[in-house]
């Protein structure tokens, strides 16, 4: 009888566990532990998929079974399919997952590559296997084609991105304000000109946007603007100006390129003054913008960075560190920020920085900053002056932002409203108002703050949008090929494609990784590393210098080819022999400490996790009896 309660109490404790566990997987309640909350949805990803109003399908392919792929992989592909799950889950049933393993030679594999996953390879020779995601809603499409651990801290911000971009069926329009020749200039036969090329970054803009030229003349912009750009704006119209800023106040982004000095339009100045014509205006400015939105640049200034200078070559021939052209790697590109982090190398030609007026309300994040070696001289002092002379004239004051972030609550530049337009006075500028709003709806009353939050990115320095400073071109079978020479372009597409977002998805920020380094021990690993680090150098040198007076003597040859073993080099052979093995000795000993510590720390954790459950069990149970029969 006893037995048969036993076996019944063991059945029920199994059921028991299965059912704890199937209700766990179930159960859509969750407790993030995580100091980012890496495993938690932000706002802005609930509102997207809040505002989905047709099924989507979403296909999550991993070649689990493939051999050779690294345990982190397989690791991070558990991350992203139980973020999916909960993406499915938040959807309230408009979201339907589908995880599916293309093994080699199978429909799953050729319906992979068919929606644009990439095949992946762990190494040379190493047989491929897919790790991406499908959005699949009526007949639009999205993929993201290889899913990385590198980018783990923006998981969130490119599933929720998928999502909003599979919902788009249209391109989004982009409104470009420019002086620069970006698109390229139409030649005139008649008097003997050649058009100008456009530049290769409109290619990129053309990808995702339909771009729509305006003209410095214009005094509005055109209706159903989805972004706007302005790079080096020269003799904007008032009113354009005006529009510009209800534009960004009304919560769309824009994106903005000044420059303190063009690197174009000093060519132009060049041959301008040739032929005894004025130089042109070199640099760019929106004073009666950047001043009330509370934006700090002063075009009369330019960097220099003596850290980050770049060798050019001069007229003469020879090479010089020109401290105004500034290379800038990944440790000036700001590694939370989408549209910096995966960036690599840049180049900025006489940039100008940027900044926020003292007392302002907005929020700026860096993008791209200089090196502490910065500072700034006069645009005017630098004609004529050679590369040397500037460095000298650089008087480093920190690190200066080209490129920025701003967001919050813009107030208006223009708080009397749309300025005034002026025409002429002839007789149908002197008709009564009222005739001519006749049958017109009357225009919304201008805003004089941000409605919610507006986006701006403002970049100090234009010439990194020139082919110029961001390709090599040549030639390949008769046509035009290029090769990026740093990541300029990239940068200039990444910050359109973060801006073209809604808001919703710009508000999602990137969030830790799940891979969380144990500080403890490394901290142990340094504290050991500078302990004993001096005196195990000094052993491996003394080490050394036995191991090639050792090796001397052995290759000390007769004619004949046989060691000429006089007693005394006998006798040294053997000693160094000796000094060999002791230090040996002691350098296994020095290595021993420095694992010391490390290895008993992890031997405590190993005892903790294998013994802290049947303990706690132990606990339990003992309380449980002792309970039960009281």
């Amino acid at each position: 009888m006893r037995l048969g309660k036993t076996t019944l109490l063991v059945a029920l404790l199994a059921a028991g566990l299965v059912f704890v566990n199937y209700l766990a997987s179930v159960v859509p309640a969750r407790f993030d532990a995580t100091a980012a909350k890496v495993y938690t949805l932000s706002p802005g990803t609930r509102a997207i998929l809040g505002k989905i109003s047709e099924p989507v399908q979403l296909e999550f392919y991993f070649s689990r079974s493939a051999p050779g792929v690294r345990v982190e992989i397989k690791n991070y592909a558990e991350r992203v399919r139980e973020m999916l799950r909960q993406y499915a889950s938040a959807s309230r049933g408009r979201i339907t997952l589908t995880v599916i393993d293309p093994e080699p030679d199978t429909p799953e594999e050729e319906k992979a590559t068919a929606a644009g996953i990439q095949p992946q390879r762990p190494q040379v020779g190493a047989e491929a296997y897919y790790f991406g995601v499908v959005a699949t809603l009526a007949d639009q499409q999205r993929a993201i084609a290889a899913l990385t651990p590198d980018r783990e801290q923006f998981l969130e911000y490119d599933l929720s991105e998928l999502l909003y971009r599979v919902q788009q069926v249209d391109k989004k329009k982009l409104g470009l304000i420019t002086s620069l020749p970006l698109q390229g200039t139409a030649g005139n036969p008649m008097m003997g000109q050649q058009g100008q090329e456009g530049q290769y970054i409109v290619t990129e803009w053309e990808d995702t946007f339909d771009i729509v030229p305006v003209e410095a003349t214009a005094t509005e912009l055109p209706a159903g603007l989805d972004v706007l750009a302005v790079v080096h704006p020269q003799n904007l119209a008032p009113r354009l100006q005006f529009a510009v800023d209800q534009f960004l106040l009304s919560g769309k982004p824009v994106f903005i390129a000044v420059d303190p000095s063009s690197q174009y339009f000093k060519r132009m100045g060049a041959q301008a003054m040739m032929y005894g014509g004025p130089p042109p205006n070199v640099s760019s400015d929106l004073p009666a913008l950047f001043g009330p939105w509370g934006i700090r640049y002063e075009p009369e200034k330019v960097i220099g960075d003596n850290g980050s200078a770049t060798q050019v070559q001069l007229q003469n021939g020879t090479l010089a560190r020109d401290p105004l052209w500034i290379s800038l790697s990944q440790a000036n590109f700001n590694p939370k920020s989408l549209p910096t982090a995966q960036l690599a190398s840049m180049l900025f030609i006489e940039a100008g920085s940027v900044g926020l007026k003292s007392g302002s309300a907005l929020t700026l994040v860096p993008l791209v900053e200089t090196s502490p070696q910065a500072g700034e001289v006069e645009s005017a002092s630098l004609q004529f002056v050679q590369p040397d002379d500037v460095a000298r004239r650089v008087k480093p004051s920190g690190k200066k932002t080209v490129a920025a972030l701003v967001t919050g609550r813009f107030t208006t530049a223009f708080p009397d409203g749309a300025p005034k337009e002026d025409k002429p006075a002839d007789s149908a500028a002197a008709k009564p108002a009222e005739d001519k709003s006749k049958g017109k709806t009357a225009a919304p009353a201008p805003l004089k703050a941000s409605s919610g939050t507006s986006t701006l990115i403002v970049v100090a320095d234009t010439d990194w949008l020139f082919d110029d400073y961001s390709l090599r071109k040549f030639n390949v079978l008769g046509t035009t090929a290029a090769e990026p020479l740093n990541d300029n372009l990239s940068f200039a597409a990444n910050s359109l494609d973060f801006l073209s977002g809604s808001q919703d998805l710009i508000s999602i920020r990137g969030k830790g990784t799940s891979i969380r380094p144990f500080a403890v021990v490394e901290a142990m690993a340094a504290r050991a590393g500078e302990k004993y680090r001096e005196k195990l150098d000094a052993l491996e040198a003394r080490l050394n210098e036995v191991q090639a007076k050792l090796s001397e003597l052995r290759d000390r040859k007769g004619e004949a080819g046989r060691l000429v073993a006089t007693p005394e080099a006998a006798r040294a052979i053997e000693d160094f022999q000796r000094q060999q093995a002791t230090l040996r000795a002691e350098r296994r000993q020095i290595r021993l400490a420095l694992r010391e510590g490390i290895d008993a720390l992890e031997n405590r954790l190993l005892a903790i996790n294998l013994l802290a459950s049947p303990i706690l069990v132990c606990a339990f149970g003992l309380w449980f009896s002792r309970r039960r029969r009281r």
